[in-house]
């Protein structure tokens, strides 16, 4: 029980005694509205409500009650309403919750595969990142997940990753040197921050805009659209663009979830999980523009760096990752599809 918070333990109890008696999806038909015998499942984001990979699974809910004829449907809860990525994966691995969105950075402690999505500068744009995931680097990526009790569904992309900060312009790294950052609970970008420079501090995207309120922290690293939904950019005034990572997020289904589903319909969430991929990379390119448009009308500055020296800065943390062969033949494939 060390480290679970108060909402995790209130969580999991009440699932815990519900779950001898029903699975979670069936235990929420009567408060969502579903007919007699339907299977609601429940699936949880962080973002906000019109976020793209919301907006995504919003469309997989509707996508599956008109396809099965309300058979099937989910329920979404977003803005964290369940808690934090962190206890969403337990919560899932467990089936106290049916689906979930994760950062694909939280995690590359228990699942090691996706590290090689996470390494700086693996992808050199968003659209190679998207034809490497369509070529079969997302399929090898998701098949990881069966050894720990989820099942992947699908990966959605988030732009790329870049530093904003409440002091001055990153151009090149040293630029960085001094600088407290929040970084996701990740080995890999707890060691680049550090690498570069700054001193990192793992914590939650809900305190970030706190913490450089309060001095505690000077900056972060995130996509754009998370930089202004999460409206970091009133606090922070200086973003930088490093396109240090690409890591993209991942649609994850919990394994005893889908066992439960019958084979057609462990299909059709798969299909339908898959094309639900598209739905989020519209909505992410046309709102990653007017997030970027909106904080420069805020009056952020944004500056370009020196790529070069932040790729050089960076590749000790790439090889040290590469001695691992799987990771290494999936580094492989990704830069061969650039």
């Amino acid at each position: 029980m060390k480290g679970l918070t108060r909402r995790r333990l209130l969580l999991a109890g009440a699932w815990a005694c519900a779950l001898p008696l029903a699975a979670p999806g069936r235990l929420l038909a009567a408060a969502s509205g579903a007919g007699e015998g339907a299977r609601v499942l429940t699936a949880t984001d962080v973002h906000v409500s019109d976020y793209p990979t919301v907006e995504a699974v919003r469309w997989f809910g509707q996508a599956l009650r008109e396809r099965t004829g309300g058979r099937l449907d989910i329920r979404l809860y977003h803005s964290g309403q369940l808690g934090r990525e962190s206890e969403a994966i337990d919560m899932a691995r467990f089936g106290a919750i049916d689906i979930t969105r994760v950062y694909s950075g939280a995690l590359n402690n228990a699942f090691p595969l996706t590290r090689a999505l996470c390494l700086p500068y693996v992808f050199d744009s968003v659209q190679h990142m998207r034809h490497a995931l369509d070529n079969g680097v997302a399929d090898e990526v998701l098949r990881g997940f069966e050894s720990r009790d989820l099942v992947g569904l699908a990966v959605y992309d988030s732009g790329a990753r870049c530093f904003y900060n409440t002091k001055h312009p990153i151009v090149v790294p040293r630029d960085l040197h001094g600088l407290k950052l929040r970084v996701a609970s990740s080995d890999i970008f707890i060691q680049l921050v550090r690498l570069l420079g700054a001193n990192p501090t793992p914590m939650s995207l809900g305190d970030t805009f706190s913490g450089m309120e309060t001095h505690m922290i000077d900056g972060a690293e995130n996509n754009m659209r998370s930089f202004h939904s999460s409206r970091h950019f009133e606090a922070a005034r200086f973003w930088s663009e490093t396109g240090h990572s690409h890591a993209p997020d991942i649609l994850l289904v919990s394994r005893r979830t889908f066992e439960a589903l019958s084979p057609p319909d462990r299909r059709l969430l798969l299909e339908t999980a898959r094309a639900s991929v598209d739905v989020m990379r519209r909505h992410w390119d046309a709102s990653e523009e007017r997030a970027r448009q909106a904080v420069l009308a805020a009056g952020v500055q944004a500056n370009e760096v020196d790529m070069d020296a932040f790729r050089a800065a960076a590749r000790p943390l790439r090889e040290q990752y590469l001695r691992d062969p799987a990771i290494a033949g999936l580094h492989q494939r990704i830069r061969a599809l650039a």
